[in-house]
């Protein structure tokens, strides 16, 4: 008894049927997608004028502020061995600062345009890195104006001291 000679495999296989329900390939195969794959475009670079403007306060705010407090806190120190002795211990006022009042003006003037350059530094910096506009510039400023009341403090304290040692050795020398 001799087998049946099948007939060579063709493709589609005749024997083959797709179960019910099932997805048939069409007889041609898959097409071509209708449009052409295309890499989407790189976003276009947004400027860095927000955080470079969140530095610019930053650097107001840490560097130059802290400046104008060291040079009058200097100043003060300079004066206080001669007016510590008008302090009136029976009241609590601070007319004692009368001879150095210009120079308590300029800290003081210092302290507030440094504490408004660093605020406006922290929220200009982190609306830069949220929206990446500068965010390397925008990370710095947040930085510096986070850090720039220690500075601040910082600085006018040596110079204070720095300047009543002065004072105190001009005074007694």
């Amino acid at each position: 008894m001799t087998q049946p000679q099948l007939p060579p495999p063709s493709y589609p296989n005749p024997r083959y049927q797709t179960p019910p329900g099932a997805y048939s390939a069409p007889v041609g195969g898959y097409g071509a997608p209708a449009g052409a794959y295309q890499a989407p475009q790189p976003a276009a670079p947004r400027s860095a004028l927000l955080g470079v403007i969140a530095f610019v306060a930053a650097l107001v705010a840490a560097a130059v502020m802290p400046i104008l407090a060291g040079i009058a806190g200097y100043q003060i120190g300079v004066a206080l061995p001669t007016v510590t002795s008008d302090i009136n211990t029976a009241t609590s006022d601070l007319a004692f600062l009368s001879p150095v009042r210009d120079q308590v003006l300029m800290g003081e003037i210092g302290f507030w345009v440094g504490t408004l350059a660093g605020l406006a530094a922290i929220v200009l910096g982190i609306i830069a890195i949220v929206k990446r506009q500068g965010r390397v510039w925008g990370i710095i400023a947040l930085i510096l104006g986070v850090i720039g009341p220690v500075i601040f403090f910082t600085v006018l304290s040596v110079m204070l001291a720095s300047g009543a040692s002065a004072g105190f050795v001009s005074q007694h020398s």
